[in-house]
């Protein structure tokens, strides 16, 4: 199977600039590079593109988002986007109608903190596009891999839950 991976940024990639005490998104994937070097049954395309935390995405790098998705030859595609945002963005490219099958995920935890989350959310993603699923606009995070309309971010608790 094969996957392309588009990293737009979010949580999942940051890491700890110590000149400057913050954490920041980098341009690069050491991220997902970590994750996907113990995948040995998929060809991953890796392609960075935005690199922003997600609350500095805008509708002109949805755009640029949807116009890489759709001269992709591929019909499986991950976007790690982060998790403030990644509503907006999955309504965003639902709304395209692209024939593809799509699944958004994240971290609450930057994975240079916390390794389990995002792993745990990136495999969700690979387990479900190896499923018969049917072309659309998902989230995988905290268990659950659903469409975006019926997995939402609890604020209060800091989780994704399912919507009734």
């Amino acid at each position: 199977m094969k996957i392309t991976v588009i990293n737009t940024g979010g949580t999942f990639n940051k890491r700890y600039n110590p000149l400057k005490g913050e954490l920041e998104v980098p341009k690069d994937s050491i991220a997902l590079d970590e994750i996907i070097q113990s995948c040995f049954n998929i060809d991953f395309e890796i392609k960075n593109i935005i690199s922003k935390d997600s609350l500095e995405i805008t509708d002109e790098d949805r755009e640029f988002l949807y116009e890489t998705i759709k001269n992709c030859s591929n019909e499986n595609i991950i976007i790690v986007h982060g998790t403030d945002t990644v509503d907006i963005t999955s309504k965003f490219l639902d709304d395209k109608q692209l024939d593809k099958k799509i699944v958004l995920t994240g971290a609450m935890v930057p994975m240079s903190i916390k390794k389990v989350e995002a792993t745990l959310n990136f495999a969700q993603a690979i387990g479900f596009l190896n499923a018969q699923i049917e072309n659309g606009v998902y989230i995988s995070m905290h268990g659950c891999v659903i469409n975006y309309e019926k997995l939402l971010k609890n604020r209060q608790l800091g989780q994704f839950l399912v919507s009734n």
